[in-house]
């Protein structure tokens, strides 16, 4: 049968907040959302594929535009097609887009590569007519999904007038609302005032085990490792990217000074760099956690690179735990195994979070049965995704 792309479509969203991390604030950050018009009609409508890319990184329109959309526009359709599923081919658009990439660089484009590639999926699924996470999981895992998948509450930011009773409030929220762990930010005050924040949050969660800290890159060596020192006592969940995501030697020192689980890994977006972290960074495949995002890393298709990268350098796939906490994420969990996914509860709105009427329990979280990765389970998200459809 035929059946092309007739359009691709984006728009960028303002996800602005007034939060701050140890590095940026996010007063004007946005997202692209990505629409891949298909002419193969279900339920009598033409099936649309949906992206987004995650918080972070900015929108990435300009990209596309000048680059990408036009790549796979222009290809012939019969080069787009995966024969043996009678689907779009995911592999065959994703070269379309790399077409005159040089290698190496793995800023921006990753992104609007990413999302482009996370619509494309949503197509595909929906053109099977299967959740995402099934279709992974028939196609690559021997059909064994998870249904469920353990997720944290990643929020903890640092915000104007916030006191160490608001904080102790937003994460007696989350722990009301069925997560075990609890994820705060780190490095944009002092130390002694970051101890003292971290001990009103203990107070609430009740134990080191249920709580992790993210530097977002922001300190030295030196910083990192007094902070390394202070942080022993209280066991915590994790320590997260204390240095610049490509200072491996720094990672690698850090272990020496701090033998509790580490995490990092958000910021780096191919399987070049994933592997570079991971042969120079010192990660130990026993405890530390890798937290590669798809959607800002080339999607799906590089991140299948990645696991493998992870496999052959004797990493378990359950050692990720994704940045992001999205549903694209949240399907390559559950149907390619990884350990669990970030959650945001509260921020980030509508592009964090799960499906409508989905609690979380006992920290974990199921995925909706509807075809695709689930957007329009969403009903918030998915009002922001159809105007680009009309």
């Amino acid at each position: 049968m035929s059946m092309r792309i007739v359009d691709i479509r984006e728009k960028t969203v303002s996800i602005a907040s007034p939060i701050a991390n140890a590095y940026i604030d996010f007063s004007k950050m946005t997202c692209s959302v990505v629409a891949v018009v298909t002419d193969v009609i279900r339920d009598g409508k033409p099936v649309i594929g949906y992206g987004f890319n995650s918080n972070g990184r900015y929108g990435q329109g300009a990209l596309m535009r000048d680059r990408f959309i036009d790549r796979v526009l222009e290809a012939k359709p019969d080069t787009l097609i995966d024969a043996e599923h009678d689907n779009l081919d995911p592999f065959a658009i994703w070269k379309t887009l790399m077409t005159n990439e040089k290698p190496g660089g793995h800023g921006e484009r990753s992104v609007a590569v990413g999302t482009i590639d996370m619509a494309v999926w949503d197509a595909v699924a929906k053109i099977e007519g299967k959740p995402l996470y099934r279709l992974l999981a028939e196609r690559y895992r021997d059909g064994q999904a998870d249904d469920k998948i353990w997720v944290y509450a990643a929020g903890g930011y640092y915000y104007p007038g916030k006191d160490h009773a608001k904080l102790q409030d937003e994460m007696r929220g989350y722990l009301d609302r069925g997560y075990d762990v609890v994820k705060m930010k780190i490095g944009a005050a002092p130390l002694d005032e970051d101890l003292r924040r971290i001990e009103a949050v203990l107070e609430v969660v009740g134990s080191g085990k249920r709580l992790a800290v993210d530097a977002n890159g922001r300190f030295d060596q030196q910083t990192a490792i007094a902070y390394a020192e202070a942080l022993k006592p209280y066991g915590l969940f994790w320590y997260e990217e204390a240095g610049d995501p490509l200072d491996y030697a720094l990672q690698a020192e850090l272990a020496n000074h701090y033998d509790l689980p580490m995490a990092t890994g958000e910021n780096l977006f191919s399987h070049q760099d994933a592997r570079n972290l991971l042969r120079h960074g010192g990660m130990r495949a026993d405890r530390d956690y890798l937290q590669f995002d798809c959607a800002l890393s080339y999607g799906l298709v590089e991140y299948m690179r990645t696991l493998e990268v992870m496999k052959e350098l004797g990493w378990s796939s359950r050692r990720v735990v994704p940045h992001g906490g999205h549903q694209m994420s949240l399907n390559i969990a559950a149907g390619l195994h990884l350990g669990g996914n970030e959650s945001y509860p509260d921020v980030f709105q509508p592009f964090g979070g799960f499906a409508d009427g989905i609690q979380v329990e006992n920290g974990y979280v199921g995925l909706p049965d509807v075809p695709g990765v689930g957007f329009e389970a969403k009903a918030a998200l998915y009002k922001v995704m159809r105007e680009l459809a009309e």
